[in-house]
């Protein structure tokens, strides 16, 4: 009943935006029925538009875990973006220190490892350095929570441009391929490449880079839940997010609590890396990411904090990722910006539903 409960009122609130929408179409002289129609059968049509609609779903679980794992200690993780980012840096750094020679953009055999390790070595190290960088980058502003009060959002705001300006220098100085104009790292090595999932499933397309990732998604949605509703760990967790000083009168320490919420967010985020440099890109791009750390607060809040909750509204936003690429190229006068309409229009009826049911 309570899962029902997390999940009737996003679902109310998706049909509440569609509906909103759909009269903003019609205002603007367009056919509501043929939008939606593009924005749907672009992402259900076909095994391939179902691929393509999964792997844009599949970053913004890690960071809707992130952010609602951090909301239910009463925490507000802002720094998602910043910490997928050093993520990302250190996976495709591994990547590249312990993967052999690797062919870089122009064709010629490089070697910027130390060692060559072997699959079975490799990918297991690589993401155990996304999880751990990202937890580290996440643990920063929990410690300056609990140990001095700053607030977690500005400390988290700022950590963001700090990530993402330390690995660009790193890239740009350190580990760009010499004579390459685009910012991003050199290869990571073969050995640390993750299956695709075309390798497995029928007539899904060689295009689509749905890896493996969304497997470990799915994993951590149902770890999360584990985590948080049937372990005492998360319960104090939870305890701290609904009343800090009444967990303190039951013997939960609040600082400790902090530090391990923004820690575990930090990690999920970073999360990310696996699926973006170890299944597609295979090194770290600049700007790689299409602001999910920013998105996943959108998609934990419509998922109401809940790993279920979570994994169908990031589903919900693959769908207009997906979609809205087609709405804007085929319609009259509606632009992909419908996405950003609908997204902004389901948070506010999350937003007032959930304060309806708490009255």
């Amino acid at each position: 009943m309570q899962i029902f409960r997390e999940i009737l009122w996003p679902l109310v609130a998706v049909v509440a935006a569609f509906i909103v929408g759909g009269i903003i179409v019609i205002a603007l002289g367009d056919d509501p029925i043929a939008a939606y129609s593009l924005l749907l059968s672009n992402s259900f049509g076909s095994v391939r538009d179902i691929g393509w609609t999964l792997h844009y779903a599949t970053p913004l679980i890690f960071t809707g875990l992130a952010v609602a794992v951090a909301l239910r200690c009463g925490l507000l993780n802002i720094g998602a973006e910043g910490q997928l980012y050093v993520a990302a840096f250190a996976t495709a750094w591994v990547g590249m220190k312990f993967g052999g020679t690797v062919v870089n953009i122009f064709g010629k055999e490089e070697n910027w490892s130390w060692v060559s390790l072997p699959s079975f070595l490799l990918i297991p190290l690589c993401i155990l350095a996304a999880i751990v960088v990202g937890g580290l980058w996440g643990a920063i502003p929990g410690i300056l929570k609990a140990r001095f009060g700053s607030h977690e959002v500005i400390n988290t705001i700022m950590l963001n441009f700090i990530g993402i300006a330390l690995v660009s220098y790193l890239t740009q100085y350190h580990y760009k391929v010499p004579g390459d104009p685009i910012l991003q790292t050199a290869p990571i090595g073969e050995a640390a490449h993750i299956p695709r999932l075309n390798e497995f499933i029928p007539y899904l397309s060689h295009d689509v880079p749905l890896n493996i990732a969304f497997i470990i998604a799915l994993i951590m949605c149902g770890l999360v839940y584990v985590f948080l509703w049937k372990t005492k760990w998360g319960y104090e967790l939870r305890a701290v997010g609904e009343n800090p000083a009444a967990a303190e009168y039951g013997g939960i320490s609040p600082r400790k609590q902090i530090v391990i919420a923004m820690t575990l967010s930090g990690a999920l985020a970073g999360m990310v890396a696996i699926g973006e440099v170890l299944g597609n890109r295979y090194n770290y791009y600049h700007d790689f990411s299409a602001q999910w750390g920013f998105l996943g607060i959108a998609v934990a809040l419509l998922g109401r904090n809940h790993p279920l909750g979570v994994l169908i509204a990031a589903i919900f936003f693959g769908v207009l990722l997906r979609g809205e690429i087609f709405v804007d190229g085929f319609t009259r006068y509606v632009s992909k910006d419908l996405s950003f309409v609908l997204q902004a229009i389901m948070i506010l009826f999350v937003t007032s539903l959930q304060k309806f049911t708490r009255r």
